[in-house]
Parts: structure tokens; C-alpha cells; sequence
């Protein structure tokens, strides 16, 4: 039995385009996470570098800072505003964000930086819509981790790049709809 690779509902202007593709999100897209500079030197959280935990992938702040110095002396590594991050660890497993910052990234968190013709909002939002799917087929351990490994053989369903950019725009628009709702009501 094959399985198949294309959905049902598609925009109108893909509709009879072709079969989507599967691969691995390892053969799409190159992978980093990061570190913990010591908590035991307390200068090194005296900064204005945002430290981004995995609880945070998804805020405009961050409650800790750092220090160049923390950045030198631990495997904490730079990611930039608008990158893919995965949180990998505990409670937050599974949860996939853009980034709202640009900081630095403690090891909970994995960077995925696509390859060209790979969209970052189609992709984030397909992880999403994967996240039970990936945490009951690859979670390890009783506290629920992942890792780069693991992230890199999850299944990537996806139509051509242009296809994408129009599923990634349309989720792109819903998600701003709903954070603008979301203001209006924590504005009553």
C-alpha cells in the first residue's frame, strides 16, 4: 500500500500539481543548539545578551541575560531574529517557534536553518501540526527529551517551494489574526 503523499485540500492554483515529497528534516535544513554559560560565575548574567530558554522560543523577552564573556566561555551559541527554534527538553518538548530575538540559546534548544527552497513558516507550522505525532514516536526517557539526531530523522512532508510559500503566508496571517484577537481581549 502506498502512502499518500498529497493532500486533498490545496489551494486552487495547485490543485493537479503533483505529488508533495517526503524526506528527512535532516536532508532540508542544517541543525545547532546551545549551552548554559556557569550559573556559579554570576557576572557572567550581568549582560544585554537575551538568554533564550526553551519556555521562551516564543516571547519578544527573555527574564535572563548574558554576558560576551558568558558567550566565550560556554557552548551558549547566537541565533537570529526570524530562526526556527525547537525546544528539545522536558515540559516544553516538541514546541517550534520563530524567533522573535535575536539572543543566545541554551542547549533545550535546537536552530533549524533551512535549506533554499524550504519555507520557514510552512515548516514551522507542519511541525506543529506534527508535535503528538513526533513526541509519541521519538520521545526518549521519563522526562521527555529529544535531540538534533532525532529531530533530523523526523518525516518532512512538503509540496514545491512555491506551494509552500503560500500555505506558510496563509498560516503566517492566521497566526497574526489570533495574536491580534489575543490583544483585544487582554485589553477588556
Amino acid at each position: 500500500m502506498t502512502k499518500k503523499l498529497t493532500p486533498s485540500l490545496r489551494f486552487k492554483e495547485f490543485i493537479g500539481g503533483g505529488n508533495w515529497t517526503e524526506k528527512r528534516l535532516g536532508e532540508v535544513a542544517e541543525f545547532f543548539s546551545g549551552g548554559t554559560p556557569s550559573v556559579k560565575i554570576k557576572e557572567y548574567y550581568k549582560g544585554n545578551i537575551p538568554f533564550i530558554r526553551s519556555g521562551e522560543i516564543d516571547k519578544e523577552v527573555t527574564q535572563l541575560y548574558i554576558n560576551e564573556e558568558a558567550l566565550k566561555n560556554s557552548s551558549a551559541k547566537l541565533v537570529n531574529k526570524g530562526d526556527i527554534l525547537y525546544a528539545m527538553y522536558g515540559a516544553t518538548s516538541g514546541q517550534v517557534s520563530i524567533s522573535k530575538i535575536k539572543g543566545a540559546i541554551n542547549q533545550a534548544i535546537l536552530v533549524i536553518k533551512l535549506y533554499n527552497n524550504y519555507d520557514k513558516y510552512y515548516t514551522v507550522n507542519y511541525l506543529k501540526m506534527n508535535k503528538e505525532r513526533i513526541l509519541n514516536k521519538y520521545l526518549q526517557g521519563g522526562q521527555g527529551n529529544l535531540s538534533g539526531n532525532i529531530i533530523k530523522k523526523v518525516k518532512f512532508i512538503h509540496p514545491k517551494h512555491i506551494e509552500q510559500e503560500k500555505i506558510g503566508t496563509f498560516f503566517k496571517k492566521l497566526d497574526s489574526l489570533i495574536e491580534k484577537q489575543d490583544q483585544k481581549i487582554e485589553n477588556l
